[in-house]
């Protein structure tokens, strides 16, 4: 299979390079020509367009920041849906907006393709490594012919069911580690203005109930200082209002999404929109005066598990 990947930035970037190292024939674009060079280095195509990198591929990835970046980048002139024809798969790795999703599929389906949204969850880290988990929204016939690409980039691989509900699971999840992050912040800060030592609760949480995949990724770069995590204030923000955008069109009164938009929209005034989301536990480093530090802990995450081959994860009941 021929890939094309547009997209490279902190996640798209990863995966892009689990395809490579796994063999794909792989184009690339990106606005920043520099993001592709280790790409082409390492044998990748450049595509001068995203119709002329369609023309060329059997799928292409999308995998851009916003609904909007996705739709320019499929509607433009020299678009994806200008070179896209009968067969071939659009692999939408963006986390965007069901409906959108969902418009630009009927138009991959109506020039005889098959979309597909599949975003990613689990960290730059695990992106890496290609040990990261991906949803799929789609029909089956297009799952199974998305698979060995999926599985290339993925261990753990989701169908979630039609097109679409891959992005709705993607911005629910997001929103609970968003909710999670605000609350190890408070916790944190509580558990140093109670005197205690924060590496010993660092590990109270972690051998706990209140244990998580983000107290074990994200408070671990807040201990150390850096806050890096290669994700950012604004994306936050994007993602939270996505999932509340969810909750809206389906009539759903919300009491903690709205404060996390509230909190978040705080952040991006005090500190910047490209801030690292981690740096949100500062609103409360600055009222209390405490500084949420503690040694031993590292600058930035990585994946210490090997990469395995990827898997279909069936939902608890299925056949």
């Amino acid at each position: 299979m021929r890939i094309g990947f547009i997209g490279l930035g902190n996640v798209g970037g990863k995966l892009a390079g689990s395809l490579l190292r796994n063999g794909y024939e792989l184009w690339v674009r990106d606005l920043n020509a520099e993001a592709a060079k280790p790409f082409i280095d390492g044998g990748a195509h450049w595509a001068d367009s995203s119709k002329a990198m369609a023309e060329a591929v059997d799928a292409v990835i999308t995998c851009l920041p916003s609904p909007a970046a996705s739709a320019a980048v499929m509607e433009a002139d020299d678009g994806v849906l200008a070179g896209f024809s009968d067969g071939k798969l659009w692999m939408e790795m963006s986390t965007t907006d069901e409906a959108e999703v969902t418009r630009l599929g009927a138009e991959v389906t109506a020039l005889g393709g098959m979309p597909i949204d599949c975003p990613v969850s689990g960290g730059c880290h695990r992106a890496a490594t290609g040990n990261i988990a991906i949803f799929a929204g789609c029909e089956r016939p297009a799952f199974e012919a998305a698979f060995p690409a999926l599985v290339a980039m993925g261990r753990r691989i989701l169908h979630t069911g039609p097109l679409g509900s891959a992005s709705v699971l993607k911005v629910v999840t997001n929103y609970l580690a968003t909710a999670n992050l605000v609350t190890l912040c408070e916790a944190l800060v509580t558990s140093k203005a109670a005197g205690m030592d924060l590496a010993t609760a660092y590990e109270a949480i972690r051998i706990s109930s209140g244990n998580s995949f983000v107290h074990e990724t994200e408070s671990q770069v807040i201990l150390n200082g850096s806050r890096d995590i290669n994700f950012t204030m604004d994306l936050v923000m994007k993602d939270i209002g996505l999932f509340q955008t969810v909750a809206d069109r389906t009539g759903i009164p919300l009491d903690v999404s709205p404060l996390l938009i509230e909190i978040f929209r705080d952040g991006i005034d005090r500190y910047g929109a490209r801030e690292g989301s981690p740096n949100i536990i500062k609103r409360l480093e600055d009222v209390t005066g405490h500084a949420i530090l503690a040694s031993g802990f590292p600058a930035e995450i990585l994946d210490d598990e090997p990469e395995e081959s990827g898997y279909e994860v069936r939902p608890m009941g299925a056949a």
